[in-house]
């Protein structure tokens, strides 16, 4: 079996690399890529030649506002922009035929395929499989995923919806769970399902937000009970108060269903809720490193304490709600402000680079994840009033 993949950036490259461990790959992207494990070609017309199966990874994105590192409450409601995906899905139809299958993996709202996806594509046949990835693991959770995202035109598991089962057959954990729908369910169980995470999070960070005005309590206390029930509950994940909800995917996610509550006129928007919620508990923890009235330091601007990425970033939406002269600490990124006086230190994240640094004496550690150990500083586990 011969695949194209469009699109080559931080998901579509790694994605890409799985899938040429398996099968014969090719790729494509607008911005020169070095060669690789597979072929990179120059043009969509050789990209589309004799390929059973074209993957198309490119953006669907937000204007650079909507990104969640800064206040989205007053932005006003925006869908996604699908121009890359209808460009790409022009001029890729001048290129195939309807023995070829193309995949679209970009996250869109629901309706989207149906209506202006599918109308531009008219040469070959089409499915809707977006992935449930992120970033710093794309190629673990593409190859073990919590399940497999299938939309056809009628949701029924069988012609296409089964070649592509069985494609992932070869190299996707045989215990997966493939939920097959129609376009429009695939797209609303993508989704949905972010945003159920960002408002998991945003409740257990009330919790800590009660723990910190409230007095005599431990959010941990709290959340691992919570965790455990698991009957009416949902189970562990996301089930640790701390930072609210990042990355390049779920604020923006929210921002989109914001916009669709109001096109479909649902009379209500919880998705409004949810990123008044996640800005709110950013700037209750802003307030908070201010009432010490010391500069202030944060450990870790990417969004995760692993990757080099910032869209999103929980701890540059904190930093917005204080003063410009934040200092920052970032090994991801190479950043490494001196600070010679007493500071107060907001840890985003823990790594082994973090136990070798020291402060200035009289320093103060906040740590929204109460695990940090340090004799050598004041060390305040945000969110354990007790």
């Amino acid at each position: 079996m011969k695949v194209g993949f469009i699109g080559l950036g931080k998901l579509g490259f790694p994605v890409a690399e799985v899938i040429a461990n398996h099968y014969y790959v090719e790729g494509y992207d607008v911005q020169d890529k070095d060669e690789t494990t597979f072929k990179i070609v120059d043009n969509l017309k050789e990209l589309c030649a004799n390929k059973d199966i074209i993957f198309i990874a490119v953006q669907t994105p937000h204007e650079k506002e909507y990104g969640g590192s800064s206040p989205l409450k007053n932005l006003p409601n925006k869908d996604f922009n699908y121009s890359i995906v209808e460009q790409v899905l022009h001029d890729i139809n001048l290129h195939v035929n309807q023995n070829q299958l193309v995949v679209l993996i970009s996250t869109t709202l629901p309706g989207t395929v149906r209506n202006r996806f599918v109308p531009i594509l008219t040469n070959a046949r089409f499915i809707y499989n977006p992935y449930l990835i992120a970033m710093g693991t794309v190629k673990e959770d593409l190859v073990d995923p919590e399940m497999v995202i299938i939309g056809t035109q009628d949701g029924e598991i069988t012609g296409d919806a089964k070649l592509l089962i069985d494609f992932y057959g070869k190299f996707i954990n045989k215990s997966t769970r493939y939920e097959v729908g129609t376009w429009d369910e695939a797209e609303a169980i993508k989704i949905f399902y972010n945003t159920f995470i960002s408002a998991k999070l945003s409740l257990v960070n009330m919790i800590q937000d009660v723990a910190m005005k409230s007095g005599n309590i431990n959010v941990d206390v709290v959340t691992n009970a919570l965790a455990k029930s698991d009957y009416r509950i949902t189970g562990p994940a996301y089930m640790k108060a701390g930072l609210g909800d990042g990355g390049p995917c779920h604020p923006r996610d929210n921002i989109a269903l914001r916009y669709l509550a109001e096109k479909l006129d649902l009379g209500y928007d919880l998705f409004d809720a949810i990123i008044h919620s996640r800005e709110m508990q950013a700037k209750n923890i802003a307030d908070y490193l201010k009432s010490f009235n010391m500069p202030i330091l944060i450990y870790g601007i990417t969004y995760k304490s692993f990757v080099p990425y910032t869209d999103g970033s929980y701890s540059l939406l904190i930093k917005s709600f204080l003063n410009d002269n934040v200092k920052i600490i970032d090994p991801n990124l190479n950043i490494y402000d001196q600070i010679n006086e007493p500071h107060v230190i907001f840890i985003s994240y823990h790594n082994k680079h973090l136990y070798d640094l020291q402060f200035p004496a009289g320093s103060i550690i906040v740590d929204p994840w109460r695990t940090y150990v340090n004799d050598a500083y004041k060390v305040i586990y945000y969110g354990n009033t007790r």
